[in-house]
């Protein structure tokens, strides 16, 4: 049976996400409806080792469900990723009363939460990434966020592309995930998608769909390319080469992870949130948080990171369809 809990730690770590605030907000509030003390660890492992760790009350994270970013700040931390950081880790938090820390990140900061609990921390992981990428959950914080501002910088450059007659090659983030790029790419009406799971390299074929659909008479190409593909630049330079058409490229960048989150980011970091209070409560260790099949659950955290994901075969077909002309 696990020790009682009486302090909460949270923290943010890793890429930030619009909805980190939600989620901190949900954790700090639930944890004080039930009775603990929650302190909030700044910026992720490498504040942890500095010992930056600010008591949370309700007021702290009065109105900051709008807000992207996080109040808490994030970092990467070199030294936690040796054996003695993450010892050391886990003497701040024996220090501070610290019975378990809630992590809202990404796979990487997960696997710092094992690292701590290994050394007995209790911890408890909220997925929190644009890139869709953290295999357990059918949806991680700020992916929809992220999206959007996407979409919305691509309809605006289309329609620039349009008036002169351009090829557009628009790089998304995702690191080595193309999730981004195809919810994008279809929601767009892109004239090609490229993705890190499927893209063989073959620049060739891309030519030639530019130069069909010049032959067609389609004033404009748009190209949505994935991070994991990435070197849109010199690519574009090839592609201008090759056809005559005069090709630009644009990489978003992070204006994606920027930005007020959307309702349905707030909403699911809420959900998580409190979830994750929920699951201490209850007496689990070392868990992750999850949205399957429109329920949130939780699974064992090394379980979870070693679960398979890919991009839905049906996202993959009807990308396939809808590119095809």
């Amino acid at each position: 049976m696990a020790n009682p809990i009486k302090t909460i730690g949270v923290l943010t770590s890793g890429g930030d996400a619009p909805g980190m605030n939600a989620a901190i907000r949900a954790v700090v509030r639930s944890a004080l409806a039930y009775g603990y003390r929650v302190v909030g660890i700044k910026r992720g492992y490498a504040g942890l080792l500095k010992e930056e760790i600010v008591e949370m009350k309700s007021t702290s994270v009065s109105d900051i469900i709008q807000r992207g970013g996080t109040i808490l700040y994030t970092a990467r931390s070199m030294e936690f990723m040796t054996e003695e950081g993450q010892q050391e880790g886990a003497g701040i938090c024996k220090k501070h009363g610290i019975d378990a820390v809630v992590v809202i990140g990404g796979d990487g900061s997960f696997r710092g939460a094992m690292a701590l609990a290994k050394h007995g921390i209790n911890t408890v992981g909220i997925p929190g990434t644009i890139d869709l990428d953290i295999t357990c959950t059918d949806y991680t914080i700020g992916f929809d966020t992220a999206i959007n501002t996407a979409m919305e910088a691509i309809d605006k450059i289309r329609d620039t592309s349009s008036s002169h007659e351009r090829c557009s090659i628009v790089e998304v983030m995702g690191r080595s995930a193309g999730y981004i790029a195809i919810t994008c790419g279809i929601a767009t009406g892109a004239e090609n998608i490229l993705l890190p799971e499927v893209y063989d390299g073959d620049e060739q074929a891309l030519v030639n769909r530019v130069i069909a659909s010049r032959k067609a008479g389609k004033a404009h190409h748009l190209v949505i390319n994935a991070e994991g593909v990435g070197h849109s630049s010199s690519m574009a330079k090839r592609i201008e080469a090759a056809t005559g058409v005069e090709t630009r490229a644009t990489i978003l960048g992070y204006l994606q992870r920027g930005g007020s989150p959307t309702c349905r980011d707030r909403f699911m970091a809420t959900l998580m949130g409190v979830k994750a209070v929920d699951v201490l409560k209850a007496g689990k260790e070392n868990r992750v948080i999850a949205s399957k099949h429109d329920e949130i659950v939780d699974f064992d955290m090394a379980e979870a990171l070693a679960i398979q994901k890919s991009i839905p075969d049906e996202w993959q077909r009807t990308a396939e369809l809808m590119t095809r002309h």
